[in-house]
């Protein structure tokens, strides 16, 4: 059975740094291109960031250098470091999996809370 948790999000001030982790399992995890979703209150989902089988990374405008993605292949994890963070920010994180171009996103985790306020 295919598993992505998400780690506990949280509360943090502007400006602050908090690191996601998403556990994967019950998959080839270095076969699969992984992605992270985003959902503000009343807003659609939104892309963030997306981490090929080779670690090569791409994201939104919107986070382009403040996140950073990355995974750890023997510990079938993906991250996403999140610095200068701002209210714009505050979301309901997703991790995902990319089945590929038939399938598309194919598996999502739970989803973890964070929310940037003062």
């Amino acid at each position: 059975e295919v598993q992505l948790v998400e780690s506990v999000g949280g509360l943090v001030q502007p400006g602050g740094s908090l690191r996601l982790s998403c556990a994967a399992s019950g998959f080839t995890f270095s076969s699969y291109y992984m992605t992270w979703v985003r959902q503000a209150p009343g807003k659609a989902l939104q892309w963030v960031s997306s981490i090929y089988r080779d670690g090569y990374t791409v994201y939104a405008d919107s986070v382009k250098g403040r996140f950073t993605m990355s995974r750890d292949k023997a510990k079938n994890t993906v991250y996403l470091q999140m610095n200068s963070l701002k209210s714009e920010d505050t979301a309901l994180y997703y991790c995902a999996r990319y089945g590929g171009s038939y399938y598309g996103v194919d598996y999502w985790g739970k989803g973890t809370l964070v929310t940037i306020s003062s």
